[in-house]
């Protein structure tokens, strides 16, 4: 067997996106933001009305109650450690898991090792993993992650390409050559982390991210691209929105009377960056559509 290559929601549907929401989104929000607030139980209501049709984070039995799709993360320094996290995991009955590996101080022979316990945990107990594309870890680099990819070509990814973007500075050279090379990676996302950034912050609004935003949709597209060249039935790519707060150092912010506040509310952030997401996905669509 092979490890699960996406989400897929049991039904014969054709492969499509599906629009969840990462908690972190509401973490520390300011008051005046429109995000729902009470109980958990108002809370995923909430967030159910809105059109999500999934969260990450939290706890999956309260999110499959309310009738959200649920899918976790988690952070793994040893082999030895995998294992038994994703049983636990398969076990709740969560979807998938986005997985930070390693510190990016390891050799290759330490990043196999932690690949191959990802790549046999997730055939073993029938749970996507995706490795995370993110600072601090064993894929912070463009070229090191391409290299791993051909050695572990059964692994799949988290688009959080913000980290890429930013801290690699992808527009200082040739973007298209850099898209380019970063293709063996793109054509693996199967999950992403919709921020949006620029060449000096990690998460910036939509509304003054200028030619970001259409780099950023090009991430999209390739990764997109990739998922429907491999999806069968039920399959789905899922797009969760991870808009993290100002207190640790993500959301900007600006001055007002009152001192220094989030520039934007994330919660309505979030429903831009989906609807972004969709009018890209169905763009990629049409053009992947055979002509008549």
């Amino acid at each position: 067997m092979t490890p699960p290559m996406a989400v897929n929601d049991g039904s014969d549907r054709a492969p499509r996106l599906r629009c969840d929401l990462n908690l972190g989104t509401l973490a520390l929000l300011p008051e005046w933001s429109s995000a729902p607030t009470g109980g958990t139980e108002a809370v995923l209501a909430a967030v159910a009305a809105a059109g999500y049709e999934g969260v990450q984070g939290g706890n999956p039995a309260r999110t499959k109650a309310a009738g959200l799709r649920a899918t976790t993360s988690g952070r793994f320094l040893e082999p030895a450690e995998v294992d038994q996290a994703v049983a636990q995991w398969a076990a709740s009955g969560v979807d998938a898991a986005t997985l930070h590996l390693g510190t990016g101080l390891e050799d290759d022979d330490a990043v196999d090792r932690l690949a191959e316990a990802v790549v046999t945990a997730s055939d073993r107990h029938r749970l996507a993993l995706f490795v995370e594309l993110h600072r601090a870890t064993v894929t912070q680099d463009i070229w090191r992650t391409v290299r791993l990819v051909e050695r572990h070509p059964d692994l799949r990814f988290n688009g959080d390409f913000s980290h890429w973007y930013t801290g690699l500075e992808m527009t200082y050279g040739d973007f298209d050559a850099k898209v380019a090379f970063m293709a063996p990676v793109l054509e693996r996302v199967r999950f992403l982390h919709g921020r949006v950034s620029d060449s000096g912050c990690i998460q910036v609004p939509l509304a003054r991210a200028g030619a970001a935003v259409e780099h950023h949709r090009r991430l999209w597209a390739e990764s997109f691209r990739g998922f429907l060249a491999e999806a069968g039935p039920g399959d789905v790519i899922v797009f969760a929105p991870e808009l993290l707060p100002a207190a640790i150092n993500y959301a900007q912010t600006v001055p007002t009377d009152a001192g220094r506040v989030e520039e934007v509310d994330r919660w309505e952030e979030a429903g831009r960056l989906c609807e972004l997401a969709r009018q890209t996905f169905a763009e990629v669509c049409a053009l992947s559509a055979p002509a008549a």
